[in-house]
């Protein structure tokens, strides 16, 4: 008989989630592994942080009340239809927790974000998987194929996170329809300022009058705010109410909440690097396309590779050269968009990679 506290046994399989390189490695020059932007805050947003700082000795705002207030009017909602928290994955993590429990089904296509599964583990609930297309996009009739009476909650990353591949309206108004209206949908648009496909639907707004819903957007990527943990969420009150009733109080600190109503109000700033990015991506996705490598039609600040077996192969070359990626054994690498000169670097070290004979390629 054990004699320590012990996890549950449903989630002693499950691989905590990683930073995408070893612990001891030292860290690349080029660190393109983990979706962050390339750019710092700019000098007015670390301002506003440091002088939320100076109180650091009080509590923040209960439930993030004024940015709250700045992203309902920015986005015409009213201010029971917006929730913050810490980081858009503590909003995931509240839904599944408020919706889904143990006997429950949690949906979602996969491979997709690798925090979905631990969650829904940790609600006791159990993860129901669909495959991805061929394309590495979302299969919705595979998807729609699974929704049974225990289906409880669908998260859907749109931009899909590792694969980059985005759902145009028509086939996301499809999926929806065809799940049933007791069914939460959690659309997760973490890369929705990168889209650039004409036809990919902006989800808050589309989808505002849909009573099962909710849309989540963070400050992470597209706003230079990994660090501060910032997330926000846009959804009909009733569902906000449900997240809120597991949420913890004091959510985001209140430097992490200046700072995003500080960046929130630099909208030609993020315009110009949400463009850079942009660029940068559709140059990397041409080269490595050029190289003979399976790049999609990636519409996040990311592009994947799905090279399969060849995986750690490419993931340990492109490490020796400076590049850090972020490793999928077995299926891929991602490979973050940086500025121009991490793009040379990583169109370099794949024209290497690609001159190497197949058999020193980790290839079969």
């Amino acid at each position: 008989m054990s004699t320590q506290p012990r996890p549950r046994e449903a989630l002693l399989g499950l691989t905590p989630y990683g930073s995408g390189r070893p612990a001891d490695a030292a860290l690349p020059r080029h660190r393109l592994s983990s979706n962050e932007s390339p750019f710092a805050p700019s000098p007015a947003v670390v301002e506003a942080a440091q002088r939320a700082a100076r109180d650091a000795h009080r509590y923040p705002a209960l439930v993030g009340e004024p940015l709250i207030e700045l992203l309902a009017a920015r986005h015409g909602r009213r201010r029971d239809e917006i929730a913050v928290g810490s980081g858009s994955v503590a909003l995931i993590e509240q839904f599944v927790r408020a919706y889904a429990g143990p006997g429950d089904e949690v949906l979602m296509p996969w491979r997709s974000y690798e925090v979905y599964p631990l969650v829904i583990a940790g609600a006791g609930a159990q993860a129901v998987t669909a495959p991805l297309t061929a394309a590495q996009g979302v299969d919705v009739d595979a998807l729609a194929a699974r929704v049974t009476p225990r289906t409880r909650v669908l998260l859907l990353c749109n931009p899909n996170n590792p694969t980059g591949e985005a759902l145009g309206a028509a086939a996301l108004d499809a999926l929806i329809e065809r799940v049933p209206p007791s069914v939460l949908v959690v659309l997760d648009e973490a890369y929705r300022e990168f889209v650039t496909r004409a036809d990919v639907p902006d989800g808050a707004e589309r989808y505002r009058d849909r009573p099962n819903v909710a849309v989540l957007r963070t400050f992470s990527k597209a706003y230079s705010l990994a660090g501060l943990r910032v997330g926000w969420c846009a959804a009909p009150p009733a569902l906000i109410d449900g997240l809120r009733r597991v949420a913890p109080p004091f959510p985001v600190s209140a430097p992490a909440l200046a700072a995003a109503a500080a960046a929130l109000a630099e909208t030609e700033l993020l315009a110009q690097r949400t463009a850079a990015v942009v660029a940068e991506r559709e140059r990397m996705r041409r080269g490595l396309g050029e190289l003979g490598l399976p790049v999609g039609d990636p519409q996040a600040n990311f592009v994947w590779l799905p090279v399969a077996a060849a995986a750690a192969d490419f993931a340990a070359a492109f490490l020796a050269a400076g590049v850090g990626v972020r490793l999928f054994p077995g299926e891929g690498v991602r490979i973050t968009v940086g500025q121009a000169d991490d793009s040379t670097a990583v169109l370099r070290a794949a024209a290497a990679w690609c001159e190497r004979p197949q058999r020193q390629r980790g290839e079969r």
